[in-house]
């Protein structure tokens, strides 16, 4: 499928973002067809805030399908191209700190007097008000205050961090889901609005159900390791030549366990016989379920349990997942042909849809303002004020 026929073809977005959290809500639209315009400031030859090289992996993962502009937006004529850009975009996203786009001159109300359609997205760290709201925010940061660091890791271990970003994820995620939302209402309304969210909420929102374990039964989570919090069994359990997961929580998936297992003798002790029971005696139940595991690899009971409807899975390094038949035949590592770098993979999308699909082949991430001249061509700009621009560090 080409870019002009996907979803979002028909939107244009100013991107302002950098670092993580923005990017991913951003490569949201861009992947979908999306005309993404990546505004960074002249002479930022390294990439965004984040140091990392342009051409390394995460730059080249994170801003792809874009066209790059060079635009210094503390000068007044930077400013002034940013707002002809505003004035017939659709959607504009940054990830500042809350007050730099005020200070900017470049927040929702000064867009909105120029074009009342705009869809402004924004994340922050704390939000944009409140008695946080100023304060920088990373994703670690939003992990300890947002809970997820007290229940992650081994019982006794102390605070652990998750080992992917997933603040700045899912903040991205859900910020792109609001966009698309004000996008649909401007359907109805004829106006656009500002949407907002930031890495404290997303971790609170992520907390699910063990935000709602101590909003209605107040019980306090704490940290289980590789145990589900109140599934069991289920975890994380020896083989003759590895480890394996398995989910056989609920008194139907544990009798099928036993029974797939030829481990009768766990559904006769009445120590196992209930969830609570099970719960109560978490750690002998493991101990027992371990005995028996490991006397077979990981293949067996991997085959076995599938077999029979028990959920189990291995355990994978990186590589191993996109080795794995299944993740190659869902597509998850995209082709991309950079022009230096040759032909590379990047992550692909997760979602799918029966009639609209993903290009075969994504375009690369933009080199610093590739596309400077040609989308001030297409603002009215000739050769020679692009040149002047330029000599003047505008662009």
């Amino acid at each position: 499928m080409s870019i002009g026929s996907l979803p979002l073809a028909r939107f244009t977005v100013l991107d302002l973002t950098h670092a993580r959290a923005g990017p991913t809500a951003v490569r949201q639209l861009a992947d979908w067809g999306a005309n993404v315009i990546k505004i960074e400031p002249p002479g930022d030859s390294k990439g965004d805030v984040t140091g990392s090289r342009r051409e390394g992996f995460d730059f080249q993962n994170l801003h792809r399908n874009k066209r790059g502009l060079t635009l210094n937006l503390k000068t007044q004529e930077g400013k002034a191209i940013f707002f002809k850009l505003a004035e017939k975009a659709d959607v504009i996203v940054e990830n500042f700190r809350a007050s730099v786009k005020h200070r900017l001159g470049v927040d929702y109300e000064s867009v909105r007097q120029v074009n009342p359609r705009i869809v402004y997205g924004s994340i922050s760290g704390f939000g944009q008000t409140g008695p946080y709201a100023k304060r920088p925010g990373v994703d670690q940061i939003a992990q300890g205050m947002g809970g997820l660091m007290s229940i992650t890791g081994l019982p006794g271990q102390g605070p652990v961090r998750v080992g992917i970003p997933i603040d700045d994820l899912c903040a991205g995620l859900l910020l792109a889901q609001a966009i698309l939302m004000a996008l649909i209402e401007r359907e109805s309304s004829g106006e656009g609005q500002w949407v907002h969210t930031s890495l404290l909420e997303a971790q609170v929102f992520m907390l699910d159900f063990q935000a709602s374990r101590w909003l209605i039964a107040r019980e306090v989570a704490k940290q289980a390791g590789n145990d589900h919090p109140t599934g069991i069994p289920t975890g994380l359990f020896p083989t003759s030549d590895g480890q394996i997961n398995i989910a056989a929580s609920g008194d139907h998936m544990f009798r099928r366990f036993c029974e797939a297992a030829d481990a009768m003798s766990l559904l006769d002790d009445p120590d196992y016989a209930t969830g609570p029971q099970r719960s109560k005696n978490r750690k002998a139940l493991n101990e027992r379920i371990a005995e028996i595991t490991r006397r077979r690899p990981s293949s067996h009971w991997i085959e076995l349990m599938n077999e029979v409807g028990v959920p189990c899975g291995p355990v994978y390094t990186i590589d191993q997942t996109f080795a794995d038949p299944q993740v190659q035949h869902l597509e998850m590592a995209r082709p991309i042909d950079h022009p230096r770098l040759g032909p590379i993979k990047v992550v692909g999308q997760a979602i799918n849809m029966t009639r609209t699909q993903e290009p075969g082949k994504l375009r690369p991430t933009p080199d610093l303002g590739q596309h400077t001249d040609e989308v001030l061509r297409g603002l009215g700009y000739n050769d020679a004020a692009i040149a002047d621009l330029r000599a003047r560090d505008v662009v």
